[in-house]
């Protein structure tokens, strides 16, 4: 009998039509030979969805329309085994499952779902699931502790300051001061909890800064302001692997702008519309859209010994922040200093960045397998933990628990 892979994308997040696109990609691209797939979608309002055409890309020009199509689920342990269990108005259909899922493969993006949030929710379903376990997702996804993190681990980060929304709304001067103080103009301005470029500013002026931060708080309570590299270029780097072991894909340098891969206006950040709305979008192409349609040059224009420095880096990294299945680590480049500088972590990257994989020999669809097979093996670990203590602490109970209700 095939395993039964579930593939979740979607969910209330503001990378949620790009994770639809990784999310389809990967259930195209699943070799059916090895597998059985099924598609989940999470609406925005977290409502589970299957069906045949939950899992075609053109369904989703309207999603009213695909919703009224679908079958509303929900997941349930109720046998020992994960089902897929068909919602109505009134009850959950328990006498039979729409299907039994074995491993999760978790194809989200940003805040609620790639946070950990989804990853707790199968963990307390027993189900094995793809990619990072809670706290590396939790982790990855904060750029303040991942900053830390890394920092404690050797690996070279820029200094940050962070800051909530209610401190700022207190004292922005004392904010604003802190940051030209400590960080120095021009900054970079981001939300500590998104990716996909979602809310990130230069600010080169004081009054910058203010439109910079306002900006961000709009998609997080809490932001980040760290020095804005203004010469540099950008090399992304993706790992396969777990905490015992992890390989390096190619390295990469995502172009925009001008004819060095570069925007003057907004200090090389690649923005939202950069990374998901260029290059190829068809989709009958399992691998078209997403991130795969950015342009970029792979390999990057790298020395051996600076891309072996990050390759290397780049696995460090992972391993520090306890990462499992594939992450994309970005790393930016002083042009001015050749100082090399870890930016940040894809913990779920777009398109699960199957594109530095391949050139190091591993197809997509083999990607997915090795993936599938790391989900296995965390949940076979698991498996020999004891995860009870045997006591007799509730038959000794005798008082501090009456019902002092009526009826």
């Amino acid at each position: 009998m095939k395993t039964t892979i579930g593939v979740f994308f979607g969910g209330k997040s503001t990378e949620h039509e790009v994770s639809v696109i990784t999310g389809l990609q990967a259930f195209a691209a699943i070799d059916r030979d090895k597998y059985d797939v099924v598609p989940i979608y999470i609406t925005k309002e977290n409502a589970f969805f299957t069906g045949e055409n939950i899992g075609k890309i053109e369904e989703y020009a309207d999603i009213v329309k695909l919703l009224k199509k679908s079958t509303p689920v929900t997941l349930l342990n109720v046998t020992g085994r994960v089902g897929l269990y068909r919602v109505t108005s009134k009850k959950i259909e328990l006498k039979k499952p729409c299907a039994f899922i074995d491993v999760a493969l978790p194809a989200v993006h940003g805040t609620n779902v790639e946070d950990g949030t989804l990853q707790g929710y199968f963990e307390t379903l027993g189900l094995a699931y793809a990619g990072c376990n809670i706290l590396s997702s939790a982790v990855g996804m904060d750029k303040g502790v991942m900053k830390a993190v890394l920092n404690k681990a050797g690996v070279p980060v820029l200094d940050c300051l962070t800051f909530t929304a209610k401190r700022y709304i207190d004292d922005k001067d004392g904010v604003t001061g802190d940051i030209i103080e400590q960080i120095a103009l021009p900054t970079i301005i981001k939300p500590v909890n998104l990716g996909s470029s979602i809310g990130i500013r230069i600010a080169k002026t004081k009054d910058d800064l203010i439109l910079a931060i306002e900006n961000a708080l709009l998609f997080a309570d809490v932001v980040l302001a760290e020095p804005a590299i203004v010469n540099l270029k950008e090399i992304n780097c993706a790992v396969l692997g777990d905490k015992d072991a992890a390989e390096a894909g190619e390295c990469e340098e995502p172009l925009v702008g001008n004819a060095d891969g570069r925007n003057s206006e907004d200090g090389g950040i690649l923005n939202f519309d950069d990374k998901y709305k260029s290059g190829e979008k068809n989709g009958d192409n399992a691998k078209a859209g997403g991130m795969a349609s950015l342009k970029r040059k792979i390999p990057a224009e790298l020395s051996e010994l600076r891309r072996e420095e990050i390759r290397t880096l780049a696995v460090k990294a992972f391993k520090a922040l306890g990462c499992g299945g594939v992450a994309r680590i970005d790393f930016l480049i002083n042009l001015d200093t050749d100082e090399l500088w870890f930016n940040e972590i894809n913990t779920i990257p777009g398109s699960f960045a199957f594109y530095l994989f391949e050139p190091v020999g591993i197809k997509y669809s083999d990607l997915l397998d090795k993936m599938v097979k790391l989900a296995l093996k965390r949940e076979r670990e698991k498996s020999n933990l004891n995860f009870s203590f045997e006591n007799n602490i509730l038959s000794a109970f005798k008082g501090g628990l009456k019902n002092k209700g009526k009826g």
